[in-house]
């Protein structure tokens, strides 16, 4: 079966760790993981973690924290529940099917 699986994250942090673990644990193509800002701004999130909180600031003086990252995976198995709960494992507020 194929579908897109969709996980909403606070940071980019969480984002990545997802990416990872969808690849690692549940054997997706690499190429089939997708990482973008919800919106349309150029966000890292809506929270600071990792290299974010060290991130330089914008030019008002605060980063850029307007919106939340998509994590979207590719799926063609029979398994949508295993990569739904790795998302939500690394912490996704969110995780719907498309």
């Amino acid at each position: 079966m194929e579908s897109t699986i969709i996980g909403e994250f606070a940071t980019r942090r969480e984002a990545e760790l997802a990416v990872e673990h969808v690849v690692q644990e549940c054997g997706v193509a690499r190429g089939d993981v997708f990482v973008q800002p919800m919106g349309a701004a150029n966000s890292s999130g809506t929270r600071s973690a990792g290299a974010d909180a060290k991130a330089a600031p914008t030019p008002e003086g605060q980063q850029r924290l307007e919106g939340e990252i998509e994590v979207s995976v590719d799926f063609h198995g029979d398994e949508p529940d295993k990569i739904a709960e790795a998302l939500k494992v690394a912490g996704a507020k969110t995780v719907r099917t498309k």
